[in-house]
């Protein structure tokens, strides 16, 4: 079967890889599009997502859609549109037995955090645990649906922040994640949603999506104390330190986007002063039957995907992703 592999820094090949025998109790896909996630970014410009470092070769790609080529328990038809729940979860511990999305010992679709490597699905097939495989209706197309798994991202810090029904949201960041959690907050009944970037890219494709309000850092300014949920998708310090002021009093901030595990340089006061609740959001749980059904009810949401390229074209591929005025969520086609 044919497969994109990083073997390290910059060094991205579409490879012929033998393809084993489908073990026991596993459902084998044939992958259509896969999406590129800053973690992807990460393995190929830099060799490593912060501490995992891409030690074997290693197939990314956790954003992913395709149909069904072989099922022996017969659940399945052949050509069934799917998508996946990247995560295979851990052991439970006391006091999150119901977020298995935090129970240790997990591993995810296309990660170096696990030794061996949890290989990807940025190949010709894939084989996976019947329970990560999601039927798509069938008015999902395969390539919108490739948007599940970073919309169930949204999702989950939407839901971490106690909803946005009638709440008024302020989204720092306008990247693919920031775009999809401003657009998965006007279609969860926010009052408005107002979102942030340094680019004009960006901010053009969210208010594309609806977004009522766009503020460019370092040319707009952000009102102070006027939100009530706040969505960080950046992981910046500077950002967050924006999201602080911007918060209203006793108000919500849903930190979403990844930091380094490193101290980070962050002016906690006004959050305290103002009994702000500042909450950490990893991956999501079972977000992704929701970012489904949305994705079949709203065309809109391919705004988001600027580039659509072959994967013989990879690295351009990467390329692009990696510039963030010029692109949205950009989508690799796997050997149609």
């Amino acid at each position: 079967m044919q497969a994109l592999v990083i073997h390290g820094k910059q060094d991205l090949r579409e490879e012929s890889l033998a393809l084993p025998a489908l073990a026991a109790g596993k459902v084998r896909l044939r992958m259509a599009f896969g999406g590129i996630c800053g973690s992807d970014l990460h393995y190929y410009h830099e060799g490593a997502n912060g501490a995992f470092v891409v030690r074997e070769p290693l197939i990314p790609g956790h954003e992913m859609a395709g149909v069904v080529e072989e099922d022996p328990s017969g659940k399945l038809a052949p050509g069934t549109p799917v998508t996946l729940h990247p995560a295979t979860f851990g052991k439970s511990q006391p006091g999150i037995e119901g977020k298995p999305h935090l129970w240790p010992e997990g591993a995810y679709l296309g990660s170096a955090s696990t030794w061996p490597h949890t290989q990807g699905g940025m190949s010709e097939y894939l084989d996976v645990d019947p329970g990560m495989v999601r039927v798509l209706p069938t008015s999902l197309p395969l390539r919108r649906a490739a948007l599940a798994e970073p919309l169930a991202v949204g999702l989950h810090g939407i839901e971490v922040a106690g909803g946005v029904e009638n709440q008024r949201v302020l989204v720092c960041g306008a990247g693919p994640i920031g775009l999809l959690a401003a657009a998965a907050a006007l279609a969860k009944g926010a009052l408005e949603v107002s979102i942030t970037d340094v680019l004009e890219g960006p901010l053009s494709r969210a208010r594309a999506l609806g977004v009522q309000h766009t503020y460019r850092i370092g040319g707009d300014e952000v009102p102070q104390e006027a939100f009530d949920v706040v969505l960080e998708c950046t992981g910046v310090p500077a950002s967050i330190n924006g999201a602080i002021l911007a918060v209203r009093r006793a108000g919500v901030i849903a930190q979403i986007g990844m930091m380094p595990a490193t101290p980070q340089p962050l002016a906690l006061a006004p959050l305290i002063a103002k009994e702000v609740q500042l909450r950490g959001c990893f991956r999501f749980h079972d977000e992704i039957d929701e970012a489904i059904t949305l994705l079949a009810a709203d065309a809109r949401f391919d705004d988001v995907i600027t580039h659509v390229l072959p994967a013989a074209d990879a690295q351009n591929a990467f390329a692009i992703a990696k510039d963030s005025d010029i692109s949205g969520k950009v989508l690799i086609e796997l050997w149609p």
